[in-house]
């Protein structure tokens, strides 16, 4: 997947974004305090906490095993709310892998917090270049950070390298249809400094390639545009609280950006799922 620029640039402003304190501040504050990633929403004035929650639980379902045995890496974690949520309901090993050290400082204080730093190791590091050797992990784990990859199928490949033998791959990403018209999404390429977002297309074919074998996409398409919306809600009632902790040239460019969200999914040119394969 090709980008606009240098990788090592793309990384070095993924990194000092989620690491700013206006970032720190959103999305601790107003995207729900555990996780970074999408929701699964019943009804329409769910809270973004609750509904992010269902997306762990739907992922988790989809797996064939998840125990006290089991050895999980989850790709891109943020504040580690998933590992968490894993290491909780079902006892499993979790290690995490993401690029912003300000919000492994906040996961990890959290997993100390809740009790469960005993089963859950947090790394900075960018998913990349997986600091881990091979056949490593029975899961590997990711939530909504594959976008911000100017080079996916790498991704892919490193997560193939560090599963073990008949291991599983698990994520969700926001993106592209596969007939999204050229150029529509630019004003969103622009936010991510990105010429694209990966598609289902994309992903199965990248998948392909690097042998792993699809076990089932599931079409989540309608949540992406919800999700969205409820994020600019909870930003709009909240303005006046956040005011002076969050500056309002980010909360403005912050509601743009959540607007151009909403209108792509609502016209068709944005999905959102979760895929499943297995090595």
């Amino acid at each position: 997947m090709s980008i606009d620029g240098n990788n090592e640039d793309l990384v070095d402003k993924t990194k000092a974004y989620y690491d700013s304190d206006d970032a720190q501040q959103f999305y601790y504050w107003l995207w729900g305090g555990e996780d970074l990633h999408l929701g699964i929403y019943e009804r329409k004035d769910e809270s973004i906490r609750d509904a992010s929650r269902k997306t762990v639980m739907r992922m988790a379902s989809l797996l064939p095993k998840l125990d006290a045995d089991t050895r999980v890496l989850d790709l891109g974690g943020g504040f580690s709310g998933s590992a968490r949520a894993l290491a909780g309901e079902f006892g499993c090993s979790v290690t995490v892998l993401n690029l912003s050290e300000r919000e492994n400082e906040r996961g990890r204080r959290m997993n100390k917090e809740r009790g469960l730093d005993h089963l859950i190791t947090v790394y900075d590091g960018n998913f990349e270049e997986v600091p881990f050797e091979d056949d490593r992990f029975d899961v590997v784990w990711s939530q909504d950070a594959f976008l911000h990859s100017g080079d996916r199928k790498r991704v892919l490949a490193e997560a193939v390298r560090v599963l073990a033998p008949g291991g599983h791959l698990v994520f969700t990403d926001p993106m592209m249809t596969d007939d999204c018209p050229k150029d529509v999404l630019q004003p969103i390429f622009d936010r991510i400094h990105l010429s694209s977002l990966g598609s289902p297309g994309f992903y199965r074919k990248a998948a392909e390639e690097v042998k792993l074998t699809l076990c089932e996409y599931v079409d989540l398409d309608p949540h992406l545009p919800m999700h969205y919306q409820r994020v600019l809600e909870e930003t709009e009632r909240n303005e006046a609280r956040i005011k002076g902790e969050i500056s309002e040239e980010y909360i403005e460019n912050m509601k743009k950006g959540l607007r151009y969200w909403i209108e792509g999914g609502r016209n068709g040119y944005l999905t959102w799922g979760i895929f499943l394969f297995r090595k």
